[in-house]
């Protein structure tokens, strides 16, 4: 098959690829650009293992082809990062195991920075609610939803601080 120049843009910087129409941007992100985080946990874009945000707005990188996001800014969990150091949320999960395998943790995690963007205090039922898509087979997850709510704590204690 052919392959077309794509200009792709992942945590900040611009990729040109030489990839297949067809290829998908999950595998565009882990063949070519050697970001790994990003999972394939299924075959039915089900489980939110692959989670990345496409204009800030989570998506499942395993339905999207790469070329269609040519000119999109796209972040995964190698993104996440805040000035060299672990982003809030990504800390949390550490500290309150969070995960178990962490095969799921990058998709949760890209899932709920997204939510906490959007509702910086989301109540227990809104968080439910947005981890709705994720799938975790270890965990019963009341200990993501422990991070998540200390993460929230953590950036209320951040912003008033910087006040």
């Amino acid at each position: 098959m052919k392959k077309e120049l794509v200009g792709l843009r992942v945590n900040g910087r611009t990729h040109e690829l030489a990839i297949e129409p067809s290829k998908l941007l999950l595998d565009a992100l882990r063949q070519d650009l050697q970001l790994t985080g990003s999972k394939r946990g299924c075959d039915d874009s089900s489980c939110g293992a692959c989670t990345v945000h496409v204009d800030g707005i989570p998506m499942l990188s395993c339905t999207m082809l790469a070329a269609s996001c040519e000119g999109q800014e796209i972040t995964t969990i190698e993104g996440v990062s805040e000035h060299g150091s672990l982003a809030a949320i990504q800390k949390a999960y550490g500290d309150w195991g969070g995960a178990q395998c962490g095969y799921c943790t990058p998709g949760f995690i890209m899932t709920v920075k997204h939510l906490l963007a959007e509702n910086p205090k989301p109540t227990e039922e809104e968080i439910r609610g947005a981890l709705s898509g994720n799938l975790c087979r270890c965990t019963g997850y009341n200990q993501m939803y422990q991070a998540i709510k200390a993460a929230v704590e953590a950036e209320q204690k951040g912003m008033a601080a910087a006040r």
